[in-house]
C-alpha cells in the first residue's frame, strides 16, 4: 500500500504562482483572491473542514460549506444538537481548513467562534435547498440508526413539515462565525520550496509573517 500512496500525484505539472511580497495588508481580501481562483477550476472550493475539540478534549474534524465571509468573520452553520455544535459550546474555538489540490493551494485558520444572531441563522437555514431543509428537521446527527426504516418515516415527516412551513427555521439551526487570530496560506511548489504567509492578529491589526517550508 505504501508504495501505491507514493505514486499518486500531489498537485498538477502547473501550478498558480505566490506573490507574497504584494501580499494586502489583511488575509480576507487575499482569501477571497484565492477563493474566486479555486472556483474556476476545482469542484466545491467552498468545502471546508471544521475542527473542534470534545469534552475529553479530543480534536474532531468534519467537512462543511463555508457560508460568508463578512468583515474579520468566517461563517458555517449547523445544528447547535450537533455533535459539533455541543463541542463549540462547550469550547468556542475552531480550526477551518481549506485544501484546493488541483491549484496546490490550503488556507487555515484559527480562533474563537461566536453565534450568530438568531433572524441571521433562520435565514440561512430557509436559504437552504428543501432537501438540505428536510435533513436539517430529521435531526439526531450522528446518533445510530437501528432501522433505516426509521430515517425514511423521520424523513417522510420532516418533508411534510418543510412543506407546510416553507419559512419556519428550527430554533436548534445556528450560524457560527469564526473570527480568527491566525490566516495561513500556502502555495505548494514542486521544488518543494513551498511558500507560506502567516498572518496574525495584534491588538486589532495583523501582522504578515513568511514561515520556512
Amino acid at each position: 500500500m505504501e508504495r501505491t500512496l507514493r505514486g499518486w500525484p500531489s498537485f498538477p505539472r502547473e501550478l498558480p504562482e505566490f506573490d507574497i511580497d504584494a501580499s494586502p495588508a489583511g488575509p480576507r481580501e487575499l482569501f477571497l483572491e484565492w477563493l474566486d481562483e479555486a472556483g474556476e477550476h476545482v469542484l466545491a472550493p467552498h468545502a471546508v473542514t471544521l475542527s473542534t475539540v470534545d469534552a475529553d478534549g479530543v480534536p474532531d474534524a468534519r467537512v462543511v460549506i463555508l457560508k460568508d465571509v463578512d468583515g474579520d468573520t468566517w461563517a458555517v452553520a449547523t445544528s447547535s444538537e450537533s455533535p459539533k455544535g455541543a463541542q463549540l459550546a462547550k469550547n468556542p474555538f475552531a480550526a477551518l481548513t481549506f485544501f484546493w489540490p488541483g491549484r496546490g493551494r490550503q488556507v487555515r485558520l484559527r480562533g474563537s467562534v461566536r453565534l450568530a444572531d438568531p433572524e441571521v441563522s433562520a435565514a440561512d437555514f430557509t436559504a437552504r435547498p428543501p432537501a438540505s431543509r428536510v435533513e436539517a428537521f430529521i435531526g439526531r446527527q450522528s446518533e445510530v440508526l437501528e432501522d433505516p426504516a426509521d430515517l425514511e418515516s423521520a424523513a417522510e415527516e420532516a418533508r411534510r413539515w418543510v412543506e407546510e412551513n416553507p419559512d419556519v427555521a428550527p430554533e436548534t439551526w445556528t450560524r457560527y462565525l469564526v473570527t480568527p487570530s491566525e490566516v495561513e496560506f500556502w502555495q505548494a511548489s514542486h521544488d518543494r520550496r513551498h511558500r507560506r504567509l502567516r498572518y496574525r492578529s495584534e491588538n486589532g491589526t495583523w501582522r504578515k509573517e513568511r514561515l520556512w517550508p
